[in-house]
């Protein structure tokens, strides 16, 4: 029986998932309050935010969305699941890799081990760091499947540096979490979510890569009103439909 909320299992199946990221590292009670409001107003399908009891209990009174936590500690999960989290996520590794931390293979999977014996029961979401060659990428996805996680997370979009404007930048700024999205997603599974760096041009290119949803943080979390995060979470959603709409073209042509 799947550990994943049935609203999530239902979207992956429909490869229409939409997460909402706040940030690991973001504690900022407003700022949370208004990305998981947008979030819910603009219809993504769940939120991801640090792992903060505090937070937890402003984004359930604030969205009726089920709620990601995000952190790099197994006890720190384990506790967030008390608190009321639906879900976790060992991931959100950018701002460490601005500290100079990278994560190894082996450091991910024991963490992923260690979270899953404490939390039996709960949907667990892994992100595969980007700083491994794709080739190890693709490998450590398939003994995080095997270890029990139930979401494979894909990222890169920080470390990308587009050398383009607009639309040509958007595709270069995505193309790292792109490609993983691609190699992972024919190598496992569970459900395989697209995030870093996208934005509502790029992600009809995620899902078309193999991706079953996808996770967006700074293209929402960096605006300053909750009537612009509701925009661009819509138009976010929305892209969905152009993948939707292509499939059913291509469909009708063959």
């Amino acid at each position: 029986m799947s550990r994943l909320p049935l609203s999530l299992a239902i979207a992956f199946s429909h490869r229409s998932a939409l997460k909402i990221i706040s940030g690991l590292h973001n504690f900022d009670r407003d700022s949370v309050k208004m990305v998981v409001q947008s979030a819910d107003r603009g219809g993504a399908t769940f939120v991801d935010i640090a792992a903060d009891a505090e937070l937890i209990a402003i984004a359930k009174a604030n969205c009726s969305l089920p709620i990601c936590v995000s952190a790099v500690e197994a006890h720190k999960l384990a506790e967030a699941v008390a608190s009321g989290a639906d879900l976790v996520e060992i991931g959100n590794y950018d701002s460490f890799y601005a500290q100079g931390r990278e994560f190894t293979a082996d450091e991910i999977v024991a963490l992923t081990t260690e979270t899953r014996a404490l939390l039996p029961h709960t949907a667990i979401s892994v992100t595969v760091p980007h700083t491994l060659p794709l080739d190890e990428q693709v490998t450590l996805a398939e003994k995080l499947e095997v270890i029990g996680a139930d979401i494979i997370q894909t990222e890169g979009g920080t470390s990308s540096a587009p050398t383009h404007a607009g639309i040509l930048g958007a595709i270069e700024k995505a193309s790292p979490t792109l490609a993983a999205a691609h190699a992972i997603s024919r190598a496992v599974s569970i459900p395989v979510m697209c995030a870093s760096g996208l934005s509502n041009v790029t992600v009809p290119m995620a899902i078309a890569a193999g991706a079953s949803g996808v996770g967006v943080g700074s293209a929402v979390n960096q605006l300053n009103d909750v009537v612009s995060m509701i925009a661009t979470v819509r138009a976010l959603k929305e892209s969905f439909g152009e993948t939707i709409d292509s499939n059913v073209a291509n469909q009708a042509v063959v």
